[in-house]
C-alpha cells in the first residue's frame, strides 16, 4: 500500500511534540517537588498556574509543548488535505519538511535560551512557509 510522501512530515512533527511532552514532564516534575508542590489533592489548576512558582527555564519547556497544540494543527489539516488530494510531494513536501525543521529550532530556541528575537524570526518563517503551503494546496484544490 503507498501513501503520500506528506505523511512523513506530519509524523515527524508529532514525534517531536512526544518528545517535548517527555522534556515536559521530566523537567516540570522535579521542580515540582523541588518547589514542595505535590500532586496530591491539587484540584483544577493548569500549568500557567506554575507560573513564578517553578523556575522560567521549566516553564518554557511547557510553554513550547503548548504552541506545538496551536499553530501545528494548521499545518496538520492542511497537510492532510494536500495527501487526500494527491498533492503531498513536490514543493508541498519541501514546505512541509522546512515546517517542520522551524518548528523543532523554534522548540530548541524556546526551551533552552528563550530568546525571543530569535524565536520570534523562527516563528515567521514558519508562519510564512504555513502560509506558501496552504496556499499552494488551496490552488490545487480550486484549480
Amino acid at each position: 500500500m503507498s501513501h503520500s510522501p506528506i505523511l512523513a512530515p506530519v509524523v515527524a512533527l508529532v514525534a517531536w511534540s512526544c518528545v517535548m511532552l517527555v522534556w515536559l514532564y521530566a523537567t516540570r516534575l522535579p521542580a515540582m517537588r523541588q518547589a514542595g508542590i505535590s500532586l496530591k489533592g491539587r484540584v483544577g489548576t493548569r500549568g500557567s498556574s506554575l507560573d513564578g512558582v517553578v523556575p522560567d527555564r521549566v516553564q518554557w519547556v511547557s510553554h513550547n509543548y503548548n504552541h506545538l497544540m496551536e499553530q501545528p494543527t494548521i499545518f496538520y489539516a492542511v497537510a492532510l488535505a494536500a495527501a487526500l488530494m494527491g498533492r503531498g510531494d513536490g514543493l508541498n513536501l519541501w514546505l512541509a519538511w522546512a515546517y517542520v525543521a522551524l518548528r523543532v529550532l523554534h522548540s530548541l530556541v524556546q526551551a533552552t535560551t528563550n530568546r525571543v528575537l530569535y524565536r520570534g524570526r523562527l516563528f515567521l518563517l514558519s508562519s510564512m512557509v504555513l502560509l506558501a503551503l496552504t496556499t499552494n494546496v488551496l490552488i490545487g484544490a480550486i484549480g
